[in-house]
C-alpha cells in the first residue's frame, strides 16, 4: 500500500486522469454542479465562474485538463453543437412576425455597422481581410440575456423592444454564413470567385433542405407522435446531429448546421415539455461544458504580460458598445423612437454570450483567429453580459409609461366580454387525503360565487392488465377520496360531479378530464419538487401547466378559505392580460365579503407623477371587476420588490402570485424570481396561477356577472 502511495505521488496527475476516464467526467460534474452556486453568491454571473473554472483547471493553472485530450474535444465539439442548436431553437419567431420589417431594418443596422466596425479593428490591428471580416461578424451578433428584466417589467409589447428580439435571426444566421464562408476560405488557402460561388450554391441548397425539410419532417412526426415526448426528444437530438454532419459533408462547420437545425424545429416543437427538457440538459451539462472548455483554451499569462493584448481587448470592447449604439441611434433617425427606447435597444444588443462564443471558438480551432483575440472576445463577454443587463433594468423602467398607457386604452376587460352558456366549471385532482379538505373549500366557493360546479377527480394510474390487483387497490383508494369531497362539496352547498379516471399518468389524466368536462379553472395542492426527476422530467404540477387549457391555480393553503379576509395580489405588469390573478381574488372575495389589494412596488427612483399614473391606470384597470366592494391600489417605492411584498404581506391572509414563465429557464415550474423568492418565505396561504401555455381567447366576464370565466392571454 504504501508502495502504491509513493508511485501515485511521483506519477503526474495528468497521466492518472488519462488512465481513468471517469475521474474526469466527475470533476467535471462538480465544477458545473458547485462553481456557479458560489459565483451567484457572490452576485457574478454563474457563467463566469464556468471560464474561472477552466482558467484554474487548464494549462493556465493546475493542468489537469488539457484542450488536446480526446475526451476534452468529444465533449467540446458536442456542447459546441448543443450550444447553436439551442441558439436556434430559443429565437422568437412570433416576435419576428410581428414587426418583421423593422426587425430587418434594425438587423441591418446593427449587422452594417457592427461588421465595418469590427473590420476596421481588423485592420487596425494588421489582421487579414478574412480575419477582419469574421471579426466584424462576431460583433453584429447579440444574446438577449436581459429578457426576463423587460419580461419582468412589462414593456416586452413595446414596439422597439419587439424590433430588437425580431432582428436577433438575422444577426445570428448572419454570423455562421459568413463563419461558413471565412472558414472555408481559410481551409482552402486560395479561394477563386468560381469557388465561392459554389460553396455559396452548395450553402443556400444545404440550407433550404434543412430549414424547410427538417420543418416539415418535424411537425409531422409530432403530430403522429401524440403525447410521447421521449420519442419527440429523441427526434429534436437525432435532427441536430444529422443536420451537422450534413454540414461536414459540403464542407462547412457544424455548428451552422447545428443553427440551421435550430431554426427548423423551433415551431414544431413550440413551448411545452420537449423544449423544456432540450433547454434543461443544455443549461445544466452541455452548455456550462462549453463554458469550461473556453476557459481551458484562455492563455493567462499571455493576456496579462502582454500590454499588446491589453490594447486589442480595450479596442474590441470599445469598438463593440460604440458599433451597437450607432445602430441603435440610426434606428431612432429611421423610426423616430425616443430616447429611453433607444437606450432600451442598444443594451438588449450589446451582450456578447452564445452565437458570438461558439463562432470565435471555431474561428481560433480553425486558425482564423490568433489567441490575442480569442482571450479578447473572452473579456468581451465577460464586460457585456454584466454592463447589458444593468443598463437594461435602468432604462427600461422608463417605457412602462408610454407603452402601458396605449393598452391602457385598447386593452381593457370589458372590451373583451363574452358570456358563456356553459356553467363555470372547477376541476379538483385530489391524492392527498391532508389537503383535500381545503382544495374542496376553496373550489366550493369559487364555484357558489360563480353559480357553477366542481368536479372531484382521481386519478387511477392503469397497469398493463385491467384485472391487476395494483389497478383495483388505486380504484377503491381513489373511490374513497372521491366518496369524502363529495360530502365535503355538499355541506359547502355545491353541486359536485366526482370522476375517476384510468390513466398513463397523473399530469396527462387532470389535463385531458379537464378538457374533456370543458374545465374553466383547475385547483391543485402544491406538490414536491426535489429530487433528480422532478428536475429533469418535472412534477405533476409542471406538467399540467405545459399542457391545461384553462388557468391552474397552485395552492398552499394554511388554514380555512372560509376565513380569509384580506387577499394581496402583487402585480409586477401593468397590463390588462396580466390582472388574472385579480380576477381569481375578487372572486374569492367576492363570496366571503372579503378585501382585495392590488399591490405595484416601483423603483424608488420613480417620479411622484409617474406614481400617480401608476395608481389611476391601475384603478382604470381594475374598475370593471366589481360593482362594489372594488379592489383597493396600492403602490409601494422601494428598491427591492419582494421585500417590499413580503413587507405588505404581514396583513393579510392570502397572496395570490402570477406564474410568470421564464423564456430561458431550464425546466420545472418555470415562475419569475420574485414569484420564486416570496414562495419561499411567506407564511401566509398562498395561489400560485398558472396561465395556460397556448394563447387562447376564452370568455372574459367580472365577478359582478353571473358567468365567469378566467382570461387567459
Amino acid at each position: 500500500m504504501a508502495l502504491m502511495l509513493q508511485v501515485l505521488a511521483l506519477e503526474p496527475t495528468s497521466q492518472i486522469l488519462s488512465k481513468e476516464p471517469i475521474v474526469p467526467y466527475a470533476i467535471l460534474l462538480v465544477v458545473i454542479l458547485v462553481v456557479p452556486i458560489l459565483f451567484e453568491r457572490l452576485r457574478l454571473p454563474g457563467l463566469v465562474g464556468l471560464v474561472f473554472s477552466g482558467l484554474v483547471l487548464g494549462p493556465s493553472g493546475w493542468s489537469l485538463f488539457q484542450p488536446e485530450e480526446s475526451m476534452i474535444k468529444l465533449l467540446s465539439n458536442i456542447s459546441l453543437i448543443y450550444l447553436m442548436f439551442v441558439a436556434g431553437l430559443e429565437l422568437d419567431l412570433e416576435h419576428f412576425r410581428r414587426r418583421r420589417g423593422r426587425s430587418f431594418g434594425f438587423s441591418t443596422f446593427t449587422f452594417g455597422v457592427s461588421l465595418v466596425m469590427g473590420a476596421l479593428i481588423g485592420q487596425i490591428l494588421g489582421l487579414s481581410w478574412n480575419t477582419s471580416i469574421l471579426i466584424g461578424s462576431l460583433f453584429s451578433s447579440y444574446t438577449l440575456l436581459a429578457y426576463p428584466i423587460i419580461h419582468r417589467l412589462g414593456v416586452v409589447n413595446n414596439e422597439a423592444v419587439t424590433v430588437t428580439i425580431g432582428a436577433t435571426i438575422f444577426t445570428d444566421i448572419g454570423v455562421v454564413i459568413i463563419l461558413a464562408i471565412c472558414v472555408a476560405i481559410a481551409h482552402a488557402g486560395t479561394f477563386s470567385l468560381a469557388q465561392l460561388l459554389t460553396l455559396s450554391g452548395w450553402l443556400t441548397v444545404y440550407s433550404v433542405a434543412v430549414l424547410a425539410g427538417l420543418d416539415w419532417v418535424g411537425k409531422e412526426f409530432f403530430r403522429r407522435s401524440g403525447d410521447d415526448e421521449g420519442n419527440k426528444f429523441l427526434f429534436v437530438l437525432l435532427a441536430v446531429f444529422l443536420a451537422a454532419v450534413g454540414a461536414q459533408l459540403i464542407g462547412i462547420e457544424t455548428i451552422v448546421g447545428a443553427f440551421l437545425a435550430g431554426l427548423a424545429v423551433n415551431e414544431a416543437v413550440g413551448e411545452g415539455p420537449v423544449k423544456e427538457k432540450v433547454m434543461f440538459i443544455g443549461s445544466v451539462l452541455f452548455i456550462p461544458i462549453f463554458f469550461v472548455n473556453l476557459g481551458l483554451t484562455i492563455n493567462l499569462s499571455a493576456w496579462v504580460n502582454s500590454l499588446g493584448t491589453l490594447k486589442i481587448t480595450l479596442l474590441i470592447v470599445l469598438g463593440l458598445i460604440t458599433s451597437k449604439f450607432i445602430a441603435a441611434f440610426l434606428a431612432k433617425l429611421a423610426y423616430r423612437y425616443n430616447w429611453q427606447e433607444i437606450l432600451t435597444m442598444w443594451s438588449l444588443s450589446v451582450p456578447q454570450v452564445g452565437t458570438t462564443l461558439a463562432a470565435t471558438l471555431v474561428g481560433y480551432q480553425a486558425g482564423l483567429l490568433p489567441l490575442e483575440i480569442l482571450n479578447s472576445i473572452v473579456v468581451l463577454m465577460l464586460v457585456t453580459s454584466t454592463l447589458g443587463p444593468l443598463i437594461t433594468s435602468q432604462v427600461a423602467v422608463g417605457l412602462t409609461a408610454s407603452t402601458t398607457e396605449e393598452s391602457a386604452l385598447t386593452i381593457l376587460p370589458e372590451q373583451k366580454v363574452e358570456k358563456t352558456n356553459t356553467a363555470f366549471t372547477i376541476v379538483v385532482p385530489i391524492y392527498n387525503p391532508q389537503t383535500q379538505q381545503y382544495l374542496i373549500e376553496m373550489a366550493a366557493l369559487l364555484a357558489r360565487q360563480a353559480n357553477g360546479r366542481i368536479i372531484p377527480l382521481a386519478i387511477a394510474t392503469s397497469v398493463a392488465h385491467m384485472d391487476a390487483p395494483q389497478l383495483e387497490a388505486s380504484m377503491q383508494r381513489s373511490e374513497q377520496l372521491l366518496a369524502k369531497a363529495t360530502v365535503q362539496s355538499r355541506v359547502m352547498g355545491v353541486s359536485a360531479e366526482p370522476l375517476l379516471r384510468i390513466d398513463d399518468a397523473f399530469a396527462q389524466g387532470i389535463s385531458r378530464s379537464a378538457r374533456e368536462q370543458k374545465a374553466n379553472l383547475i385547483i391543485m395542492g402544491w406538490g414536491k419538487r426535489t429530487g433528480l426527476r422532478a428536475r429533469l422530467f418535472g412534477n405533476v404540477i409542471d406538467n399540467v401547466l405545459w399542457a391545461s387549457h384553462c388557468p391552474v391555480a397552485v395552492t398552499r393553503i394554511v388554514e380555512s378559505p372560509k376565513k380569509i379576509q384580506r387577499i394581496l395580489v402583487p402585480l409586477e405588469n401593468l397590463i390588462a392580460p396580466a390582472l388574472q390573478p385579480v380576477y381569481f381574488a375578487q372572486m374569492l372575495a367576492e363570496v366571503n365579503q372579503a378585501q382585495v389589494t392590488v399591490l405595484n412596488v416601483c423603483d424608488r427612483r420613480t417620479s411622484a407623477s409617474k406614481i400617480a399614473w401608476r395608481r389611476s391606470h391601475l384603478s382604470l384597470l381594475v374598475s370593471k371587476l366589481a360593482a362594489s366592494n372594488a379592489p383597493e391600489i396600492q403602490i409601494i417605492a422601494h428598491e427591492n420588490v419582494a421585500q417590499a411584498i413580503l413587507q405588505a404581506a404581514r396583513l393579510y391572509d392570502l397572496v395570490v402570485l402570477p406564474v410568470i414563465r421564464n423564456r430561458t429557464s431550464p425546466g420545472g415550474l418555470a415562475v419569475s424570481d420574485v414569484t420564486t423568492q416570496l414562495a419561499k418565505q411567506l407564511t401566509c396561504s398562498i395561489v400560485m396561477l398558472g396561465e395556460p401555455q397556448r394563447t387562447q381567447t376564452t370568455a372574459i366576464v367580472s365577478p359582478q356577472h353571473n358567468d365567469y370565466s378566467l382570461p387567459n392571454r
